[in-house]
């Protein structure tokens, strides 16, 4: 859609450079999926059971079904067109269709290993599916805007998206609710767990195309909505002048381990330039010489 003007791709040349094929779905088409799903009486038994388990519910009983039927939905699309990720347009059409926010749904699927990501962001799609990757998948990704500076910590930043964030992130259970800037149910509100992290970013310009990347760790901050973590870098300034002056758009993916040595090595033999938000490439050379 028009407002989605960020997160445009180039789909010949991710085909071309790193054999990346897009499957297009309409909106009628997975609708449809989740029109199927809702009739298929098992598996919706199993889903809703597992969401009753997995979060707590703080939205109309009578919507929890479209929110099961779409994560189910969305797998069953995901395996018929042999995809390993996919990301949606979350606003506003599914909404005049299903009546729900994707959030929570996106959720289950990343926790499953499946990277669903938010405003059909296929260079976060990409992202995630690196970062999980470099670490084995040991660890879920967590698909995040960029937002606001932390109150007191002049390092410290927001990471924060609607509710996408699988539940082993979380450090609490995880409330199936409303968003912050929608009417719809859907979103999942938790902070996530703390720790060291690393954040990475795939974009591109011109047909050059770069990983951001480098270190964070979690730190305590102002309660918020949706899934979220106040992170600090060593320079926050540093890494800003990156988001605005590079390819980098709004979006990032976190993750609960230190692969910036992987991602760093992989950028070698994928033809992606990577970028140290942080002066640590001498480290990071060391590191993989064995030193």
């Amino acid at each position: 859609p028009f407002d989605f003007w960020s997160t445009m791709c180039n789909e010949g040349e991710l085909l071309e450079k790193f054999n990346i094929q897009l499957s297009p779905i309409p909106m009628t088409e997975l609708v449809q999926a989740v029109r199927d799903a809702q009739a298929d009486e098992q598996a919706m038994a199993t889903m809703l059971a597992h969401i009753n388990d997995s979060f707590e519910i703080c939205i109309p009983e009578d919507k929890v079904p479209a929110v099961a039927g779409l994560a189910i939905a969305m797998k069953r699309l995901v395996e018929k067109y042999g995809c390993n990720a996919g990301a949606i347009q979350c606003w506003n059409a599914l909404q005049d269709e299903l009546g729900i926010m994707p959030c929570a749904a996106n959720a289950i699927l990343n926790e499953m290993g499946i990277p669903i990501v938010c405003e059909t962001d296929i260079h976060g799609a990409i992202t995630a599916l690196m970062v999980e990757a470099a670490d084995l998948g040991r660890h879920r990704g967590m698909f995040a805007d960029w937002t606001v500076r932390h109150p007191d910590n002049e390092n410290g930043e927001l990471l924060q998206h609607c509710g996408p964030w699988p539940c082993s992130c979380a450090a609490v259970k995880p409330k199936l609710t409303y968003p912050l800037a929608f009417d719809h149910p859907g979103a999942l509100t938790a902070e996530a767990k703390h720790g060291d992290l690393t954040l990475a970013r795939f974009d591109g310009d011109n047909g050059e195309y770069s990983l951001l990347l480098g270190n964070a760790h979690g730190i305590d901050g102002p309660a918020g909505m949706g899934t979220y973590l106040w992170v600090e870098v060593d320079n926050l300034k540093r890494l800003e002048a990156k988001i605005v002056e590079g390819p980098y758009i709004h979006h990032c993916v976190a993750i609960h381990a230190n692969v910036v040595p992987v991602l760093y090595e992989a950028c070698k033999y994928l033809g992606i330039a990577p970028d140290l938000y942080d002066p640590i490439e001498e480290d990071v050379k060391a590191y993989l010489r064995g030193e």
